[in-house]
């Protein structure tokens, strides 16, 4: 499972418990976790809890994010590729799903860039937002603009499937 969030931590305490949440789910289940490969922030937070509970976390960083991120030491695979396309790309090819966690412009091109892969046949991968405390509101409100205003092939509702807590994922996991 690939998770996209933040390299900071943002200013509420809940984004940092989901992911705490999140990647004690993905650990207790023997998710695999596919990450950024950054120690700081969201990113870290969630490597880290997963790798406490004996899970497996592989990085993904790129060569200029390695001082920007703080690249994570103490993981199971930290691989360095070449540039930021490198990195999603490998990503999205070494997950089953992807869950988005708040996060900033990042966080963000690499949803859009997986919603555009899946439209355009070039993965075919479930996608999560865990919208915690709302904090993914105004996206889906526009996500669903778009949708309303026929720039989108299908529903929303069939590319993106909205978490409003960590544990809405566990029906998910058993659903194979």
């Amino acid at each position: 499972m690939a998770i996209f969030c933040g390299s900071k931590t943002g200013k509420s305490e809940a984004y940092i418990h989901d992911a705490r949440l999140l990647a004690g789910i993905l650990a207790a289940n023997r998710i695999e976790l596919i990450y950024g490969g950054g120690r700081n922030g969201l990113m870290g937070i969630v490597a880290d809890t997963v790798m406490l509970a004996g899970g497996i976390v592989r990085g993904v960083i790129p060569k200029v994010l390695m001082n920007w991120e703080h690249q994570h030491e103490n993981i199971s695979e930290l691989l360095v590729v070449e540039d930021m396309h490198v990195r999603k790309r490998m990503m999205y090819e070494m997950c089953d799903a992807a869950i988005i966690l708040p996060g900033g412009f990042g966080t963000l091109d690499e949803l859009f860039e997986m919603l555009t892969w899946n439209q355009l046949s070039i993965h075919d991968k479930k996608i999560f937002v865990l919208n915690t405390t709302g904090f993914y509101d105004h996206l889906i409100k526009h996500l669903h603009t778009l949708a309303d205003e026929g720039f989108l092939y299908g529903r929303i509702e069939e590319q993106v499937q909205l978490l409003d807590h960590p544990g809405d994922l566990l029906p998910h996991l058993t659903a194979g």
